[in-house]
């Protein structure tokens, strides 16, 4: 049976998606980029800063499931420079920093309002 995840700590949906679903035994994120909960764009920041975000918006995602990093099995990251890869790299080792995630990270044509990264997770809830 599928469920709904919807938190205010990260953005709301902007289309037609959740902010994640579950099963009760994973939970599937969808993807969180650099906005902030009350609608600031973070698109002229430095990698680091939207990496930054992007995963403060997963954490209260995976929290509102019953979640953590820690839970993550598997996290994809869309970037819109692959140049940024070091940057975010950075950032995102010290959000997941013990037992990190199998990982995929690619440059996308374009991400969504023009922002430099995007992140989804796969996480357990067991």
């Amino acid at each position: 049976m599928k469920r709904i995840i919807e938190t205010d700590e990260a953005p709301a949906a902007v289309g037609a998606y959740s902010q994640a679903t579950s099963n009760d035994s994973l939970v599937f994120t969808a993807g969180q980029i650099p906005l902030t909960p009350d609608g600031e764009l973070l698109d002229d920041e430095p990698i680091a800063v939207q990496t930054e975000q992007a995963l403060a918006n997963l954490d209260a995602v995976l929290a509102e499931a019953g979640a953590s990093a820690d839970d993550v099995l598997k996290a994809t990251v869309f970037l819109a420079d692959i140049d940024d890869f070091e940057a975010m790299n950075e950032a995102y080792a010290d959000y997941f920093d013990d037992e990190p995630p199998a990982r995929s990270a690619v440059e996308a044509g374009a991400l969504p309002k023009g922002v430099g990264i995007e992140i989804e997770a796969i996480a357990s809830l067991e």
